[in-house]
């Protein structure tokens, strides 16, 4: 059986992707900063008939809390196929480049960027493991500085410089581990799961998170000759469903 952590799984898209690689067959550890709503999570989706998840406890900005997570998994299991680095947070609107506090500008890179990388590092010996490992990063379309460069994209005028400088950043890291693992079996690319109704953003997006998930599932069960240092986005090049950087 494939096994699956999904930071920040206890709601909203990391939530629904945990219920859908369940669907497919996939023993899911629903990862969450606050252990108490991850049981909650696991046991709603046990009530639904699903029985191959648990909760596991990680706060992506907490180092010791990664330590913790990867120790506690890997006494329960030897390899991990896939891991989604899904938590995330938006430092709140607006964001000006000239005025936003640099402290939030650090708390957003600390759980988008710096927490992403502490968790990837700390499971990549479990993931090395599996003959089919992936890894999805969560990204945004707000981290396309090609997008963000054009006046005809539809979201030009949306601009939060904390954020989008944090999933910018976490592009190019991709960028770089796909290319390091790029002889190997891994399959590492950032997924835009699109302008979703969530906590996130008051529910203000039109996308739903079931549509998003379906983006995430998708790269997460990429085939052996599946694309990898790549950036998915449906939402904002639905023609080809890859964004520019």
């Amino acid at each position: 059986m494939k096994t699956v952590l999904i930071t920040g799984a206890n709601k909203s898209i990391g939530f629904e992707t945990a219920r859908q690689l369940l669907k497919l067959g996939y023993f899911v550890y629903i990862g969450s900063r606050d252990l108490q709503k991850g049981e909650q999570a696991a046991e709603q989706l046990k009530e639904e008939g699903y029985d191959q998840v648990e909760a596991i406890s990680i706060d992506v900005d907490n180092l010791d809390s990664i330590k913790a997570a990867r120790q506690f998994l890997g006494s329960k299991i030897e390899s991990l196929d896939v891991l989604i680095n899904n938590a995330g947070i938006s430092g709140g609107f607006p964001q000006t480049a000239g005025e936003a506090d640099i402290s939030i500008f650090r708390q957003v890179f600390e759980t988008n960027f710096f927490g992403a990388i502490e968790t990837t590092q700390a499971f990549l010996d479990l993931l090395k493991n599996s003959e089919v490992p992936r890894i999805v990063n969560v990204t945004s379309g707000l981290g396309s500085l090609t997008l963000h460069s054009d006046p005809n994209w539809k979201y030009y005028h949306v601009k939060g410089a904390c954020y989008t400088a944090s999933k910018a950043a976490l592009n190019a890291y991709t960028i770089v581990l796909a290319y390091e693992l790029r002889e190997t079996a891994f399959k590492v690319n950032v997924v835009d799961p699109g302008y979703t109704a969530t906590d996130f953003n008051h529910h203000s997006g039109p996308g739903t998170v079931e549509d998003a998930a379906v983006r995430l599932v998708k790269a997460a069960t990429l085939p052996g000759d599946g694309p990898t240092g790549q950036f998915f986005s449906d939402d904002n090049v639905p023609e080809t469903g890859i964004s520019p950087w």
